[in-house]
């Protein structure tokens, strides 16, 4: 599907179907044609609501206002409908008058995210029809809405939902298909962007680093783990942003076994490291003027013979000793070797994203994310640009006396806490001991538990991955782009 940019009046364009949207029910816009019978079909325009006028095949949608999330609900609602269609081709415009070029990328997002569809394991493929959505530029009126403008608008906007979906097929694909030999191999992929290098490192890489806990976590797999490091590395960077994945590409529990119920939809607990690779994928691909590395530890939690144990103590990279409570809370494990081996690059940012707690849902519900770190300037400013990405945030403290719970009587810390409360800021508090003293105020921990994989519908998202943190991570980096420029 493309999107293209026009120039011209709406009415102007040839296309298959119309959307229109319908502003704060007003009834009376210029492109509103069919007001006496919206009315009398009972239409409401109501946020979301769609009417689908098909012998006029005009597509009317309720819009409460030009916020970037409203409209990518009811650009999202309209193409939910067309995509069952035979059509072709769509145009609509722009509504763009007080924000120029705000509405055009956030249109171009909600097309593609909206169209999503993961058919890799069906025979019977259904492929989108719609072949190409015509944006017109009708009632731009500023002298700085011209059409390189907007074409720019479209290819950001564009960039942003295929990586959101690159992270999304990646979490979709079965863990068969998707083990940590293969996830590296996919990373490998992305070095043919300009500016891109990838290195991946095996086990041997990973007993010369003295990754204890990472090793570990992979030890009853007969695959092998990989620590995959991709750099984007523009020239004249200003700063550099380190992400880092948890990339358990299958969580069985380990000993700790989960029950079967909770077994499935274990694929998605490589959602973090999904999310690094499209973050780095998209910024690459934009050409943001940051050096960024993305950090995956990739392994499967699984069973057998060579298990790690509760009641095991092991040793992380930078030389604390870990008392295994619970073999699945493995993902801070992995997650601790690499937070050390990204300390290292020095970073200005560090960024971990991780599906690592259900307390997280608990907290939250399924479609929140979870942002902790010491620096209230620093969770705020991401959160910030996350509103404007569409996806949802929460913040959570760290809490000294939930720090007691980690304590162990024999190692320098426990994987779990000891009763079992505010699991999400006790798992975030233990990555934190593997946070170097002077990056602490420079890193951020994202729990996605909720929203990566959720079995339902949506908004704009579909049953399935969502490519949770890919966006909001995108956002800020463009948001912070802009202010240095200013």
């Amino acid at each position: 599907m493309k999107i293209v940019v026009e120039n011209k009046k709406i009415d102007d364009v040839k296309a298959d179907i119309k959307i229109v949207f319908v502003l704060n029910k007003d009834f009376n816009h210029k492109w509103v044609e069919d007001k006496k019978t919206l009315e009398f079909l009972g239409f409401k325009a109501k946020s979301e609501e769609c009417c689908f006028l098909t012998e006029k095949k005009i597509v009317y949608v309720g819009i409460d206002s030009l916020q970037s999330e409203e409209i990518r609900l009811a650009s999202s609602k309209a193409i939910n409908i067309i995509k069952n269609t035979n059509a072709k081709s769509v145009k609509i415009g722009t509504y763009a008058n007080e924000c120029p070029g705000v509405s055009i990328k956030v249109m171009s997002e909600a097309f593609i995210l909206g169209s999503y569809s993961f058919q890799e394991y069906k025979t019977k493929k259904d492929p989108l029809k719609l072949e190409t959505i015509t944006i017109c530029l009708d009632d731009y009126s500023k002298p700085n809405a011209s059409l390189e403008t907007a074409k720019k608008a479209v290819k950001v906007g564009t960039i942003i939902a295929n990586s959101t979906n690159y992270a999304k097929d990646l979490v979709n694909t079965i863990p068969h298909d998707m083990t940590s030999v293969e996830l590296a191999k996919v990373a490998q992929k992305l070095d043919k962007i300009d500016n891109v290098t990838c290195k991946i490192y095996d086990e041997n890489f990973l007993k010369e680093q003295k990754m204890g806990a990472f090793l570990a976590v992979n030890r009853a797999s007969h695959i092998p783990p990989r620590l995959i490091h991709l750099i984007y590395k523009p020239k004249n960077a200003k700063k550099k942003f380190v992400y880092v994945g948890k990339g358990l590409t299958y969580d069985s529990g380990g000993l700790s076994l989960k029950p079967s119920a909770s077994m499935v939809s274990m694929k998605s607990d490589m959602g973090g490291g999904a999310a690094v690779l499209g973050i780095l994928k998209g910024a690459a691909q934009i050409g943001l003027p940051y050096e960024i590395h993305a950090i995956i530890g990739a392994t499967e939690n699984s069973i057998g013979p060579e298990a790690y144990k509760p009641d095991d103590v092991l040793v992380a990279k930078n030389g604390k000793t870990i008392e295994i409570g619970n073999t699945d809370a493995e993902g801070r494990l992995v997650l601790a070797d690499c937070l050390c081996y990204a300390s290292e690059l020095k970073p200005d940012y560090l960024i971990d994203i991780a599906t690592l707690t259900g307390a997280c849902v608990v907290a939250f519900g399924e479609y929140t994310t979870a942002v902790m770190g010491h620096s209230c300037n620093l969770k705020n400013s991401l959160m910030s640009s996350a509103v404007e990405s569409g996806e949802l945030t929460g913040t959570l403290p760290f809490n000294r006396y939930l720090k007691e719970q980690l304590k162990s009587p024999i190692a320098d810390l426990s994987n779990i806490g000891k009763n079992g409360w505010g699991g999400t800021i006790t798992a975030g508090m233990f990555l934190d001991n593997f946070v170097e003293d002077n990056y602490k105020d420079k890193w951020l921990h994202l729990d996605i538990a909720g929203p990566a994989f959720v079995d339902k519908n949506w908004g704009y998202n579909q049953c399935g991955a969502s490519g949770a943190g890919v966006r909001m991570n995108l956002y800020w980096m463009i948001d912070q782009s802009k202010k240095e420029d200013n």
